[in-house]
């Protein structure tokens, strides 16, 4: 018997089952969405090993030469100015800045091998920060949203039990890690306040000076009694007036909640540990990250920009590199010791690697054929690098991986189906990822 189908791969039989579904008072989203739901019973979901992610997003595209993988048989003017370092597994070398990650490489893994094909930042960013490429070409400053990113999405799906918001970004949010349709409600809480100040003060977590609890309770409940806008709880009406109702209730709740005064009390860390972690603003908002995940929220974000080396890499890894891989690995290893590292998974990476070949102002350019992960906790295996570039580092060859199945192994390690179809305001539905497959290598 000859099947008819359409470009889109729906048979002539499915369209009539809509229709007689259109006719009985199921529409078309609801039959998507029974199709859905039995697509998703089919194959049995991994069980989740992570309660949460500290995303450390080093924004403008880190080199993988100068990092996790180096290439020092080839070229000088492909390997560069730095030398190869022994790692703690035999057989793996790291270049020779990352010292403290190379120490404890048996608590983490690295993926040598996600490549995709969007070379500017502002389409590499919403592909790395989403697992979905942008709809329509898009400039290379562009901030971009055509999709729930990461931390929206695991708001949405793993909300908190407490008062505190269940995604942060931390000192600003990334070009593409907004909530698109999901709404405002599942936009990162910002946190741009320097926890290495003094004097630090996270804005909305106090009261404004002057103005005393029973006085604050007071306007909160003048404001209640003053407005009386009624409110469209239709989902497909979109009405703004809930998300600012949503935005006053998260502010009330932030400045009423003992666990978000203690989340932030950084100072209750001993100085041994903060000096550990190193006392920049990076250093102690990692350190904050690990007291934030450790009160319940699922989503930290330490969004770390000027990993766009076009210009003076060497001179600037010599200056920066030491203490920024050092925060890492202790935040690795404090995760660890408190055991909270299999439960807490620690990612960093931007939006692509860096071009071969070292250009005339000893830079290297955008380069979307390579790049390199670091992946660790959740039930990720230690020492582990999986697939592996050319002997020049052009291109991902062994163990090729896209975005798709990166941001699949991180909503599967947090119990998230990433083949869920979720629902736009209008009815639309959209699955978390196209292509669902997680990396089975990433699980222990």
């Amino acid at each position: 018997m000859n099947v008819s189908k359409n470009c889109n791969g729906i048979t002539r039989r499915n369209c009539l089952q809509l229709g007689l579904g259109a006719m009985t008072g199921l529409g078309l989203v609801d039959l998507l969405r029974l199709q859905a739901q039995a697509k998703g019973t089919a194959a049995p979901q991994r069980k989740a090993t992570a309660k949460s992610v500290i995303l450390i997003w080093m924004d403008g595209g880190p080199t993988h030469y100068e990092t996790f993988d180096p290439k020092p048989e080839a070229p000088v003017e492909i390997r560069g100015e730095f030398n190869p370092i022994p790692t703690k597994v035999p057989g793996v070398q790291f270049s020779q800045h990352m010292k403290r990650l190379a120490s404890i490489f048996d608590k983490y893994s690295v993926i040598r091998s996600i490549r995709h094909n969007q070379g500017n930042h502002g389409a590499g960013n919403h592909y790395m920060m989403t697992g979905a490429p942008p709809r329509i070409p898009v400039g290379c400053g562009a901030f971009v949203s055509f999709h729930p990113s990461m931390g929206s999405v695991v708001a949405h799906e793993k909300p908190t039990t407490n008062n505190l918001p269940a995604y942060f970004t931390m000192p600003s949010m990334s070009r593409s890690g907004g909530p698109n349709f999901l709404g405002a409600k599942y936009a990162p809480f910002v946190m741009s306040d320097n926890p290495n100040s003094s004097n630090f003060r996270v804005r909305d977590l106090a009261l404004p000076s002057g103005l005393t609890d029973a006085r604050y309770k007071t306007r909160r409940d003048l404001r209640a009694q003053v407005d009386q806008l009624k409110r469209i709880r239709d989902e497909v009406a979109g009405d703004p007036v809930l998300n600012l109702d949503e935005y006053y209730e998260q502010g009330y709740n932030l400045v009423a909640s003992t666990e978000a005064q203690k989340a932030f009390e950084i100072d209750r860390e001993s100085d041994e540990l903060r000096d550990k972690y190193g006392r920049t603003s990076f250093g102690q908002r990692a350190l904050l990250a690990r007291r934030l995940t450790e009160a319940g929220v699922p989503f930290v974000t330490l969004y770390e920009g000027g990993w766009d080396h076009h210009g003076s890499l060497f001179k600037t890894f010599n200056s920066r590199m030491p203490a920024f891989e050092n925060t890492i690995a202790t935040l690795i290893e404090d995760l660890d010791e408190r055991g909270l590292l299999d439960t807490t998974m620690v990612l960093a990476l931007g939006e692509f690697g860096r071009t071969p070949k070292i250009n005339p102002g000893g830079g290297r350019d955008h380069w979307s054929n390579a790049m390199s992960v670091l992946m660790a906790g959740g039930g990720t295996p230690g020492g582990l690098a999986l697939g592996a570039t050319d002997k020049a580092g052009y291109s991902a060859v062994e163990r090729v991986l896209s975005p798709e199945n990166f941001v699949s192994t991180i909503y599967t390690k947090m119990g998230i189906d990433p083949d869920k179809v979720l629902y736009t305001p209008e009815g639309r539905p959209s699955h978390l990822v196209s292509d669902p497959t997680p990396i089975p290598e990433l699980f222990a």
